[in-house]
């Protein structure tokens, strides 16, 4: 079983800077391949950002290429997203997602455990 927290969400101006958190519980967080999805109002969940168990390979969106960052610290069970450049389109709930598998995944349904999200608002 593993438990996700995200933190870090908040209002930022276009063209500033966020970075989320998510930390971990369980002892499979250090094998399992992890995600970032969002979901903007009135519209479905999206894949952002998912990285590799080992921390060596991470995809991204198109739309968040080259401005948003996944890591991850399996010392201290946490994931992050650094997320620069931001832009009014990329307010929505953050969500950070767990799978049993050790690879990356931009689909929904290879991820079993969820976290409750975290709202980012950017102003134009």
């Amino acid at each position: 079983q593993v438990q996700l927290v995200e933190s870090g969400g908040g209002l930022v101006q276009a063209g500033g800077s966020l970075r989320l958190s998510c930390a971990a519980s369980g002892r499979t967080f250090s094998t399992a391949g992890m995600g970032w999805f969002r979901q903007a109002p009135g519209k479905e969940r999206e894949f952002v950002a998912t990285i590799r168990w080992s921390g060596d390979t991470a995809y991204y969106a198109d739309s968040v290429k080259g401005r948003f960052t996944m890591s991850r610290d399996n010392a201290k069970n946490t994931v992050y997203l650094q997320m620069n450049g931001l832009k009014p389109e990329d307010t929505a709930v953050y969500y950070c997602a767990a799978t049993r598998l050790t690879g990356t995944f931009v689909s929904t349904t290879y991820y079993d455990y969820w976290g409750q999200g975290t709202l980012v608002t950017v102003s134009s």
